[in-house]
């Protein structure tokens, strides 16, 4: 099995983050959210001076491309494996086509902006599922907090996610453990 296969558990198979799986959680969730606020400061002028696109957007790209499959497989409860990535890198490098033909240059302020959304849209859900998986103790993967706040709000249990990559299963694992 892949790591981007999506593997849903019934509600209650995984454990509950403790205080260092929590605060891990937070932590990560505070970096996303701080790239989140860098890219917004930039919203305005993506572009630099000298006819480039802003460092901030440059350095999203490979993290984006690497996280998608798990922010909208996970968070999305959907199996489409590693199609999201696929297709953000096709339209990445269509924008960037289309900017070469029409501008004249890849590093056009649609590109820039192109890649200004799609990065806030990836880096803001999950830093929001980071911080909320913290505070509400979410087991399992982060991408499954929103649904695991619903299951508290409305009482309708919803499935849990293991986190497939990254430290925080590990954590959880060995805080449960110890807990025993």
């Amino acid at each position: 099995m892949a790591t981007t296969d999506l593997k849903l558990t019934d509600a209650g198979e995984l454990p509950k983050p403790g205080p260092m799986g929590r605060l891990v959680r937070l932590a990560l969730g505070a970096l996303c959210l701080f790239y989140v606020a860098d890219l917004w400061s930039i919203r305005g002028n993506p572009i630099t001076d000298a006819g480039h696109i802003q460092t901030p957007l440059w350095t999203g790209i490979i993290f984006g491309l690497f996280l998608v499959n798990y922010v909208v497989n996970i968070g999305f409860s959907q199996s489409w494996k590693k199609w999201p990535a696929i297709l953000s890198g096709l339209g990445l490098v269509g924008v960037a086509g289309i900017s070469k033909v029409f501008y004249g240059e890849y590093e056009s302020t649609l590109m820039a902006y192109t890649l200004l959304v799609w990065l806030l849209y990836i880096f803001t859900h999950l830093g929001m599922a980071f911080v909320l998986a913290a505070l509400i103790q979410t087991p399992g993967c982060e991408m499954r907090t929103f649904h695991h706040l619903w299951s508290l709000v409305s009482g309708q249990t919803t499935k849990e996610h293991i986190c497939p990559i990254g430290p925080l299963t590990p954590i959880d694992n060995w805080e449960a453990a110890r807990q025993v």
